[in-house]
């Protein structure tokens, strides 16, 4: 059996696909293809390979052709361009297979512009798909192959029926262009949101999971252990809606003890890891549970490793907004979270960034939303500055509206007519909010060790560190794509940083990288480029008019 898995990438409130991450979606169904036909032949591909190769494609015969999709999270992506409805509907055209399957959330939800528009799945995919799978793909195909079974809504029985899969499909990882190093693996441990009983937020799919219902510890280290043995070094422990409930009690009060096997078995099992971050932590349940919240946190800081984001889903501090929309948080409980977390996770670590900082997500186009609501908003982040916490990322997003959520009935009345507000508001959160906040996450001259390099736009290299929400690095000069280098940080912009890579070579940088450093400027730097070449320190130091400027850096100066 010959099969063809098409990574379109997926985006979802708990659960990222989308390089340098690939989630559980071709891992899963390769894991359920390998347990029916162990000798099956699985060619992996993304979308972005596919986009390049479509001549490629139509030469590949195949059993079945699979194709996962789903942004229901837009953001602005640096590793990959997602599957969208286009190519939802062209590939049929050039895939020679027997069968045709659409999986992952366009599915389940539809394709949609981005945020601010509605999702929808035109009648015509039914037309160039033989199924386009609404339940769990891995179950769905599995069933398929086995029992010659259609049926695009079957479910897992329960959260560990996918273990054989998820131990099965992980030598899939090695298909992916990002593999070895590059490439981060989402950990699913459970799905369900302790709010679905109430209805959950408004816009959010996780309610429709129902309660949580979580996977083993067992389940979830023998998955990881198996990714390990195929070569996987960075692990993101993030396809949850709240790490801190996992193996939680009845009333989802958090268990640092089940917490602590977790992290403390993937750290036995994986002993050489190079990146062990999270995701999504509910501010709720810090707010409701401060003392197990703060022993899990600092669990969590002892077993990962630094430069990791707590995702909070605030959404707005609009107690308006808050009460039509049942959201997580107040305004108050949303401030006590994020002191928490800068309490627990603000110091440095080792590789140049704070241990856990939390992030923060805003939703705009909420039933109930004012003129009010982006004041509020942005007082609530303004008071965060002031008060000195950190926080290492703001998410302003327009409401991407989802069949099945309540706030479908809504509608997009106020997206449109916010629409001017949304825009004024998010560049006043950037150039005040953001800018001064990264200047105190990432000084001038703080050194970040192992950015890999992923794009070069013009003469600048654009890198980031492996792990959640990564900042944005640029080395004004071309380097080579896919590797590793260590940085100093000399100037920032509101959500990137520019650096030079280290040691600085002073004798064979150009002069565009010379003006990168703080005080140098065009004269200066023509200068130094005109007396080299130098030795030594004394000799540089000599031949700038004030050696002030150059002395921050000059212990990270090459003079061969």
């Amino acid at each position: 059996m010959r099969v063809l898995i098409i990574d379109g990438y997926n985006d979802e409130p708990a659960g990222l696909g989308v390089p340098p991450y690939i989630d559980i979606y071709p891992r899963y169904i390769a894991g359920a293809i390998w347990t029916y036909d162990p000798y099956a032949e699985i060619i992996y591909m993304t979308i972005d390979e596919v986009r390049k190769n479509l001549n490629k494609i139509e030469k590949i015969s195949c059993d079945i052709s699979i194709l996962i999709a789903g942004v229901v999270v837009p953001g602005k992506y640096l590793g990959g361009n997602p599957a969208n409805l286009k190519d939802a509907l062209n590939l049929p055209n050039f895939l020679k297979s027997k069968y045709i399957f659409l999986c992952g959330p366009a599915a389940k939800f539809g394709f949609s512009k981005g945020g601010g528009s509605i999702a929808f799945l035109p009648k015509k995919i039914y037309d160039l798909y033989d199924l386009v799978i609404k339940g769990d793909p891995e179950v769905v195909i599995y069933d398929f192959l086995k029992n010659k079974n259609i049926n695009e809504n079957l479910m897992r029985e329960n959260m560990d029926s996918i273990n054989e899969f998820s131990i099965r499909g992980a030598k899939i990882i090695q298909q992916h262009p990002y593999y070895p190093n590059g490439l981060i693996c989402e950990i699913e441990t459970f799905r369900g949101c302790p709010r679905a009983i109430t209805g959950g937020c408004s816009f959010c799919i996780e309610p429709i999971y129902g309660l949580p219902k979580f996977r083993s510890i067992k389940g979830v280290i023998d998955e990881i252990s198996s990714l390990y043995s195929y070569g996987a070094r960075n692990f993101r422990i993030g396809r949850q809606p709240d790490i801190l409930v996992y193996q939680s009690d009845e009333n989802y009060r958090p268990s640092p003890e089940n917490i602590k096997k977790l992290f403390s078995s993937i750290r036995r099992n994986a002993p050489n890891i190079e990146v062990l971050h999270i995701d999504n932590v509910n501010p709720s349940t810090i707010y409701q549970y401060p003392k197990e919240s703060e022993e899990v946190l600092k669990i969590i800081v002892e077993y990962h490793t630094p430069g990791d984001v707590a995702a909070l889903g605030i959404e707005s501090v609009d107690e308006e907004v808050i009460k039509k929309n049942n959201l997580k948080v107040d305004r108050e409980g949303a401030m006590f979270s994020i002191e928490l977390i800068n309490k627990i996770g603000r110091e440095r670590g080792e590789n140049g960034l704070p241990h856990l900082l939390p992030g923060v997500n805003f939703v705009y186009g909420l039933p109930g939303e004012s003129k009010k609501t982006f004041e509020e908003n942005f007082e609530f982040m303004k008071e965060v500055l002031e008060r000195g916490l950190l926080v290492r990322r703001i998410n302003l997003r327009q409401l991407m509206i989802l069949p099945f959520t309540r706030v479908s009935s809504f509608g997009d009345y106020l997206i449109k007519k916010h629409k001017r507000l949304f825009i004024e508001h998010k560049k006043k959160i950037r150039n005040e909010i953001d800018l001064p906040m990264i200047k105190k996450i990432l000084p001038t001259y703080t050194i970040m060790k192992k950015v890999r390099s992923e794009v070069i736009e013009g003469n600048i290299t654009w890198a980031r560190q492996i792990g959640s929400y990564p900042i944005l690095v640029g080395i004004p000069r071309k380097l080579p794509i896919g590797l590793f280098f260590d940085v100093v940080v000399l100037d920032h912009g509101p959500r990137s940083v520019s650096a030079l890579t280290i040691p600085i070579k002073i004798n064979s940088i150009t002069i565009k990288e010379l003006k990168s450093i703080p005080g140098i400027g065009e004269k200066r730097a023509a200068s130094i480029i005109k007396k080299r070449p130098f030795s030594n320190k004394d000799q540089l130091l000599s031949c700038i008019d004030n050696p002030q400027i150059i002395k921050p850096i000059i212990d990270l100066i090459d003079f061969s």
